[in-house]
């Protein structure tokens, strides 16, 4: 008879545990019942798990109990916005029950507000690198007191371009700490940053790195760049459920909203140039179902945690195979089933081998079906970008040389449906 998990005997302290249990976590997933126990014995870890496996709770448990035994304070460093803030809403559903106190450092929001939290001597510090960066320098942050060190999704750290940031960090914490590192994907540079920074730690790999999501189903079209949008809006009548659109540049995530809002479709958009407000907005109606479907780059491969997202459509395959990984990650999470959509120039098949090589798997190519025929589209901006104007058109002021300051002079870009 198979033994049920469940989160007794993991050592989690009482006081924990029955926090866990009100709010609905019964049972561990196979990253939580590895990594706990090796976290709280306070050894150092390497964590390696599917997206949408659990890892929050994974490193998160541990460190909560770390730092309400009054042994320091937690820092945990991620790469984006928004996962600092789903992490920011863990931690405070489990701990603020025991009295734990969190401080978020991110870009984009009130540095003062933050202060002001600092202020209150966090038991818990989740940021990302440039603001820890920022309040170092400012002298309103001392890393003397961090006892244990979280990196989340260490390789998109990285492949972000923190790697100067993390280092100077890393450089101003204390040497006799706890480090766990944990990431879907572990590439050749996060095993030596492992070599570097973390003491004998010991790796915890519930599925191999590049490992996709069990119960999704992908799926391929190699099509020309110019019929995506007809593509896409085929599709979109066939799929009724929500759905996430990732495109590899934020003019590009823009302009997919931009169309989708054209054809009658409630879509919101994250990329970098939306506040942090705007960002948060987006996410919430998506959630809710305000926006059925939301157009994002890679800042929202990771930190996005939606159940039910019915559909993960590539509007453009990303610009690194383990991005695919954290891409198809947000659909099929919690033991629910999703399907992932891939669009891929014809010039693509070595960056569509690289993906089948990662995940070990061949994605099935599908037939184009009968595309709805093109529609002239008349779109509505909220604020004009610099190189954006709807159907490829120039404005008079964009002559070379010459023009509005705003925009440079410069010709927009117009490639967006004439597949350049």
């Amino acid at each position: 008879m198979e033994t049920k998990r469940d989160f007794y005997g993991l050592g989690i302290a009482p006081g924990i545990l029955q926090v866990l249990t009100k709010l609905g976590f019964n049972t561990p997933t196979p990253i939580q019942e590895q990594a706990i126990p090796i976290a709280i014995e306070g050894k150092d870890l390497v964590g390696v798990a599917q997206t949408g496996t659990g890892k929050t709770l994974a490193f998160g448990i541990p460190l909560i109990q770390h730092v309400l035994r009054g042994a320091g304070t937690g820092l945990v460093i991620v790469p984006t916005r928004e996962l600092a803030l789903q992490i920011d809403e863990t931690f405070r559903g489990v701990g603020t029950p025991l009295n734990l106190r969190t401080a978020a450092l991110i870009g984009g929001e009130s540095i003062s507000r933050q202060i002001r939290d600092l202020h209150r001597s966090p038991q818990v510090i989740i940021g990302t690198p440039g603001r820890i960066l920022d309040h170092l320098a400012q002298r309103t942050l001392s890393l003397q007191k961090i006892s244990i060190l979280v990196l989340d999704e260490a390789d998109r750290i990285l492949d972000m371009g923190f790697a100067p940031q993390l280092k100077r960090i890393l450089s101003a914490l204390p040497r006799n700490r706890q480090t766990m590192l944990f990431s879907a994907t572990m590439p050749e540079q996060i095993i030596r940053m492992a070599k570097e920074y973390l003491k004998l730690p010991i790796r915890v790999e519930i599925a191999r790195s590049g490992t996709t999501v069990k119960d999704v189903t992908q799926e391929l079209f190699f099509v020309l760049q110019e019929e995506k949008p007809r593509l896409l809006e085929k599709i979109l009548q066939e799929y009724r459920g929500s759905v996430l659109v990732f495109s590899r540049t934020k003019h590009s995530a823009k302009k997919i909203a931009a169309l989708l809002r054209a054809l009658g479709h409630t879509a919101a958009e994250i990329h970098s140039n939306r506040s942090l407000g705007q960002r948060k907005e987006a996410l919430e109606g998506f959630k809710t179902g305000k926006y059925r479907v939301l157009a994002a780059t890679d800042i929202a491969a990771r930190g996005i945690d939606v159940t039910n997202i019915e559909l993960v459509l590539n509007y453009d395959l990303p610009e690194n195979a383990e991005d695919y990984v954290h891409r198809i990650g947000r659909t099929a999470r919690a033991g629910v089933r999703g399907h992932a959509i891939s669009f891929a120039r014809p010039n693509q098949k070595r960056d569509v081998q690289a993906i089948e090589k990662l995940i070990k798997k061949t994605l099935p190519v599908s037939k184009i079906p009968t595309l709805p025929p093109p529609t002239p589209f008349k779109f509505k901006i909220e604020r004009p970008e610099r190189g954006f104007f709807p159907h490829g058109r120039r404005s008079s002021f964009h002559s070379r040389g010459r023009g509005n300051s705003k925009f440079g002079g410069k010709r927009p870009h117009s490639n967006f449906f004439r597949g350049k």
